[in-house]
């Protein structure tokens, strides 16, 4: 705690600070013998923490205007600060999106553009969120899934606390020596008869459609475990030093095994049908109905119900939990210099247009949750307009701790358009980073017009026609994808078409705009090593990679 007073001498904190009281003081100068009054305005430094979910689509919380899921917490942060309606995931798996989350980089600098697993994370991105503000006096502490390799890599935090679920290429790489690769599994086998057990008793997979109740004592899940380690952090935690938390936690990830009490809250909703597109037969000879692992076909109806009914309990029951972090919070006198900034690294398709899980880049999939609140701080903009991404957070945190920038950082902070500081990009403009095949720190051009970006560029790996990529480009209102194997187009009107059901590639009255969006993905994708651009235009065919060949070589040096 720092004071500044009212004596002449004032002391100042490193980075901006929040005043958390006043103090009336009396001091003696000595200078001319006699006693001065005043009063002393006590600051602290900005905490900060950063709740991140799993596979939590941008539309899945009730102030968004779902009508079904429960989420009066979440909301109730939202309403205190700001949610932003057309926030992506640019490259919508685990892995290299928390990428983005870390680094605050995008994935023309990142280079990965699919998922792999065994990168070493500590070669490829030295730069990171917790590092950079461990090295500003921050003390950072994660609790939770990181994807990260190797498992144990702390990426700048102080310590992790590690639970990453069932991740099959981490189990093989370790020999099953789980308790190498996890903390949560040791401490379930602590607890009062669970000395054989497993996450995974119940039978429903990490990556299934599959739902059903929890089989254990709700205060034994993975959710409950983040939040009753984040508890127990408060009390270990250095009170001299402002903290950086970085919750994460597992759900709504498959397996869709919430708590009894949340998954029947929604066993007997009215649930809609998922919205099918007049475009679906155009990929129909690559799906596989009733698979339950399955990321492109039909689920029989009761199945999805059930699938969104434990999906929507795993919200509700982090919604509840996140109030629980809170009222530790206020028992520690702790809520009112402390902000928040909650996300997900992707969404989750859940049957809309027959596809599930991720990777793709409609709405479902890439449209992520995106809330950020400052106590004592009235946003002017609470919904703002204009598109947000995961690279964003990053420099969003690090403005809020008053902490410098790096220069290896493509994203921006949110709070000068929450606070009003920022007006939209003129649609004609554009922003893209060119030379993209060069390392981090390599020769680029970076091309900035207007005063906000006026779209992002989002990108994913799939297996549709053979090994390929799905490249889009969107400003939340409009959005162009292409397949780079098929070399399918569309084109959606997001105003108009929130779920995307019209595509409107072949419609006379739009072909002006949509060559407009196609030069804008020509323009992200002129230079890349897999040749998608040939002679100016798009070009289908090429070969793919999950990672840009300077993170291969990392690979290979191994």
């Amino acid at each position: 705690m720092l004071i500044s007073s009212a004596f002449g001498a004032t002391f100042l904190p490193a980075a901006p600070t929040t005043v958390i009281g006043y103090r009336y003081v009396v001091q003696y100068e000595h200078i001319s013998n006699r006693l001065t009054y005043g009063v002393a305005v006590l600051t602290e430094r900005m905490n900060v923490v950063l709740i991140c979910v799993d596979q939590m689509r941008g539309d899945a919380m009730s102030h968004t205007g779902n009508s079904v899921v429960h989420t009066p917490f979440l909301d109730k942060m939202a309403d205190s600060g700001a949610s932003f309606p057309h926030a992506y995931s640019a490259t919508p798996t685990c892995i290299p999106a928390r990428v983005a989350l870390f680094t605050g980089m995008s994935q023309e600098s990142h280079g990965r553009y699919g998922y792999r697993e065994g990168i070493p994370f500590h070669k490829a991105y030295p730069v990171t969120l917790p590092g950079v503000l461990r090295e500003a006096g921050y003390q950072t502490q994660a609790i939770g899934k990181m994807h990260v390799y190797p498992e144990r890599s702390r990426v700048g935090f102080d310590d992790v606390r590690l639970h990453d679920g069932f991740l099959h290429f981490a189990r093989r790489e370790s020999g099953r020596n789980l308790q190498a690769i996890d903390d949560y599994l040791p401490w379930l086998r602590r607890q009062p008869g669970m000395g054989n057990a497993a996450e995974t008793d119940h039978g429903v997979g990490c990556n299934s459609i599959l739902a059903r109740p929890w089989d254990k004592p709700e205060q034994y899940h993975p959710t409950n475990w983040v939040i009753s380690e984040a508890v127990d952090w408060l009390y270990r935690r250095d009170p001299t030093q402002p903290f950086f938390l970085y919750l994460s936690f597992h759900r709504p990830h498959a397996p869709l095994d919430p708590p009894q009490w949340a998954f029947d809250q929604y066993r007997s909703a009215n649930i809609p049908d998922p919205p099918v597109g007049d475009w679906v037969e155009k990929f129909a000879k690559h799906r596989h109905d009733f698979d339950p692992e399955g990321m492109f076909g039909a689920q029989r109806p009761d199945v999805r119900q059930r699938a969104v009914a434990g999906y929507y309990g795993s919200i509700t029951h982090i919604d509840h939990q996140i109030n629980r972090f809170m009222e530790a919070l206020s028992d520690f006198d702790l809520l009112k210099n402390t902000a928040f900034v909650f996300t997900s690294d992707h969404g989750d398709m859940l049957g809309d247009h027959n596809f599930y899980r991720k990777s793709v880049g409609y709405e479902g999939s890439a449209h992520v949750p995106f809330i950020v609140s400052i106590p004592g701080e009235r946003f002017v903009h609470q919904r703002p307009d204009q598109v947000v991404e995961l690279r964003d957070v990053m420099p969003t945190i690090l403005d809020i701790a008053g902490v410098d920038i790096p220069d290896t950082v493509d994203g921006k902070s949110v709070l000068p358009l929450v606070r009003g500081e920022y007006e939209e990009a003129p649609a004609a403009e554009t922003s893209v980073k060119h030379g993209t095949s060069a390392a981090p720190g390599g020769e680029s051009e970076e091309i900035r017009a207007g005063a906000w970006r006026s779209e992002i560029h989002g990108e994913h790996t799939y297996v549709m026609q053979g090994f390929e990529s799905l490249q889009w480009v969107t400003d939340g209102h409009r959005k162009f994808l292409w397949w780079s194997g098929s070399g399918i187009e569309q084109f959606f009107n997001l105003d108009e078409d929130p779920q995307e059901l019209h595509d409107l590639i072949d419609h006379a009255d739009c072909q002006a705009e949509i060559a407009q969006w196609r030069e804008r993905l020509v323009a992200y994708l002129a230079g890349r090593e897999e040749e998608f651009v040939k002679n100016g235009k798009l070009s289908k065919g090429a070969s793919v990679h999950s990672d840009a060949a300077w993170v291969r070589a990392l690979v290979d040096e191994q």
